[in-house]
């Protein structure tokens, strides 16, 4: 089994890659709403949730463990593979890469949260695979709560979203870095802004494909998807369809449960 977690939703469109790649393997999936959203909080308390929900799935059964998150994976993942040596961990970075390598104008952006936007991992990679460009970390406060609603079609966040995006288009920027998972179901207001200007850099197909890698006798099993949640499970439950991620919503058996970790 795989075991895929994040603060809320977001690991949602990780989940849906990891699904499509992987269509017999079994997958749990565990929301920490509870204690959403990340981004505003402190490396540590980041930490220790990590390392409790690793541990929870880890007793589920799941031999490989995926973190959903973009803020989870600069604050913990270090430590979660610490935590758990024998089993395999993968976790999610911003697509500085594949944005800086096929960028023209040599001008990326790159959308965070709060807590991403200050980490030294994200600076460390811009540091490594984005040298002599010039790239702008952009914090959207607000973004992945306002996504975890299921409510974007609000004009007031459409206005904040343009405003937003429409000085970086401006700037010369050609490539938008995704470096929340959240902000993948920003697509229909992102599409329309970046339309012919730049290209939205998302990860989470790269991230399935490690996991496919990885994933060995766990890509085998009956295909079925357990949702887990420590708070909201009923949210999390009508998620999937109000998202538009159909192949999740065809593999879900059963309710979803609310676990206290």
């Amino acid at each position: 089994m795989i075991g895929v977690f994040d603060s809320g939703l977001g690991g949602l469109s990780v989940l849906a890659a990891i699904s499509r790649a992987l269509p017999t393997a079994d997958l749990t999936y565990l929301a920490d709403s509870a204690h959403l959203p990340y981004g505003a909080k402190p490396d540590e308390f980041i930490r220790g949730r990590v390392l409790a929900i690793g541990r929870h799935l880890a007793e589920r059964g799941c031999g490989l463990l995926v973190v959903a998150c973009n803020t989870a994976t600069a604050a913990a993942v270090q430590a979660l593979r610490d935590q758990h040596p024998d089993i395999p961990v993968v976790g999610i970075e911003p697509g500085i890469k594949p944005a800086a390598i096929s960028s023209k104008t040599r001008h990326i952006a790159v959308l965070t949260t709060e807590s991403t936007a200050q980490s030294a991992r994200l600076t460390h990679l811009i540091d490594n695979h984005a040298n002599g460009l010039k790239v702008q970390i952009v914090a959207c406060p607000g973004w992945a709560t306002r996504i975890e609603s299921l409510d974007m079609e609000d004009p007031t966040f459409s206005d904040e979203v343009t405003a937003k995006i429409v000085p970086l288009l401006e700037q010369g920027v050609d490539r938008l870095v995704l470096g929340c998972t959240h902000y993948s179901f920003l697509l229909p207001l992102l599409e329309p802004l970046t339309a012919g200007r730049a290209e939205l850099v998302d990860v989470a197909a790269a991230v399935a494909r490690q996991v496919l890698r990885l994933s060995g006798l766990h890509a085998r099993g009956t295909g079925r998807l357990t949702m887990l949640a420590t708070a909201r499970p009923e949210r999390l439950h009508r998620a999937p369809q109000a998202l538009g991620l159909s192949n999740l919503t065809c593999r879900l058996n059963s309710a979803t449960h609310q676990v206290l970790i």
